[in-house]
């Protein structure tokens, strides 16, 4: 299997293979700032109250987005949960990672967000789903294949939100109480509490696995505020699935409510330990989900609804307390730069996304104008019997353009069509507009050295196996 990139004792011995750290923060704070990293799974950025969404109801989210700077472009460049996170983890593209279906394994010597915040002194802990070891999905993984991170309550992947397990500190099988999620948030508040004991900073992610489906598991309690509401769906919803999404929104609402409160309770604890501001404090999904949109369920696709995901940055000591608008672009792998930018502290050369902390604290020019979003390989709810296939694209501040391996296949004017219910391709008045777009997606690709294969190239390349349905099987 392909091992591209450098071994992690580079970083533990002072980052020989790091770039200096951003001495632009480093040296504004008198204690490092800790980190929250909440992660949700299939939470698209148009199912929140603060981005306008007024059937939704996600009051302490929305309290959050008022004293945080909301990130209104940020993009899931392949929209599927183990490339996400394979890129969180390591700042590079699906291509680099070998991350690029779901269910394989990340380097364990891969130089990681969570070794690079460990080295500077930072205890690091990582709660809930973490879906990027590859060796069955209630596996055991063991302390050389944890990327860094010491404290442990996790299990690599479940959406049996009511029958949740997880591997603990003592190498132990344990189960959730009741819906996982808020259980996870519990030990996360715990966590939380024990540090501010403490003398060295940390850096928490906690990853649930809602909103992913099954909608219909969120708590009863949730879904009985939506069951008898007129719930708006988005025009691009064929009318033959109107029944379909009506029900599958009081679901998958009713898990955003819940993990809404959750958000509150961690607000509420930073706040109650003195730790809110010197702490960052983020929120984000890896992807979105198109809950019918355009007839499709899940995500993979290159709509809006699979690519635009919330993302909320709150950090009082730097930012101060009034909430803002940001529409730069954010890719995937700019995430770990960026965070370890704003921290002061050094990025790996192997990293291949942007630090963006100059530019959001002002002192630096956003040069960024379109980011990659790809399909590298189809599987699993988007094989090719569901016409499932390869894609590469841009995506701009007002534009989406996507290519397949035939050629160009969708364009969208964001502005015009929000959703995204025209596609441009053959419009006259569009055609300058389409090149530029092709031009932009061609040096993107040779920046990530990608020469758009077919996906079966890459699966050989890496040395996967996949099933009849293309996908690599996986044991639960």
């Amino acid at each position: 299997m392909k091992t591209n990139i450098l071994q992690t004792t580079s970083i533990a011995s002072g980052c020989l293979f790091a770039i200096a750290a951003n001495q632009l923060f480093a040296q504004s704070y008198q204690q490092k700032p800790n980190v929250v990293f909440i992660l949700a799974d299939e939470w698209r950025s148009q199912s929140v109250g603060y981005n306008g969404n007024k059937d939704v109801v996600t009051p302490n989210i929305d309290r959050l987005a008022s004293h945080a700077i909301n990130f209104t472009n940020t993009i899931s460049c392949c929209p599927v949960c183990c490339p996400y996170r394979g890129s969180l983890l390591t700042g590079q593209y699906p291509l680099s990672t070998g991350v690029f279906v779901n269910d394989v394994p990340l380097n364990p010597e891969a130089p990681t967000i969570a070794k690079v915040f460990k080295a500077a002194g930072y205890q690091t802990a990582y709660i809930g789903k973490w879906h990027v070891d590859g060796h069955g999905r209630s596996s055991f993984i063991p302390v050389d294949r944890r990327q860094g991170f010491e404290y442990w309550k996790v299990l690599e992947c479940t959406h049996n939100y009511f029958n949740s397990y997880y591997w603990g500190n003592d190498d132990k099988k344990a189960k959730w109480e009741g819906y996982d999620a808020y259980a996870q948030t519990t030990d996360a508040v715990n966590y939380i509490r024990e540090r501010k004991q403490k003398k060295e900073p940390f850096f928490l992610i906690l990853s649930w696995g809602p909103p992913h489906a099954p909608f219909e598991t969120s708590p009863e309690s949730c879904q009985k505020i939506y069951r008898n509401k007129l719930l708006y769906l988005r025009p691009n919803v064929p009318t033959d699935l109107h029944d379909t999404a009506i029900a599958d929104l009081v679901g998958y609402y009713g898990h955003i409510t819940a993990l809404d409160s959750c958000i509150g309770v961690l607000q509420h604890t930073l706040k109650e330990t003195g730790l809110d501001e010197n702490t960052i404090f983020i929120f984000t999904s890896d992807h979105g989900a198109m809950v019918n949109s355009h007839g499709f369920s899940h995500k993979q696709r290159p709509y809006e609804e699979s690519i635009n995901v919330p993302l909320l940055i709150r950090f009082p000591e730097l930012f101060g307390n009034n909430g803002k608008n940001n529409d730069m672009l954010i890719n995937t792998p700019d995430i770990m730069p960026t965070l370890l930018g704003l921290c002061g502290l050094p990025i790996p050369s192997t990293v291949e996304g942007e630090d963006k902390s100059a530019i959001i604290a002002g002192k630096a020019k956003d040069m960024t104008d379109a980011v990659l979003i790809a399909c590298y390989h189809p599987f699993g709810q988007w094989s090719r019997d569901k016409g499932g296939k390869e894609y590469r694209g841009v995506r701009t501040k007002r534009y989406t353009y996507v290519k397949d391996l035939s050629g160009p296949w969708l364009m969208f004017d964001n502005l015009k069509d929000p959703y995204q219910m025209k596609n441009l391709l053959n419009d006259k008045e569009y055609q300058q507009v389409k090149d530029d777009l092709d031009k932009k997606l061609v040096q993107l690709l040779h920046k990530t050295n990608d020469m758009f294969l077919p996906g079966q190239e890459y699966i050989k390349k890496w040395g996967y196996v996949t099933d009849e349905n293309e996908t690599v099987p996986y044991t639960k």
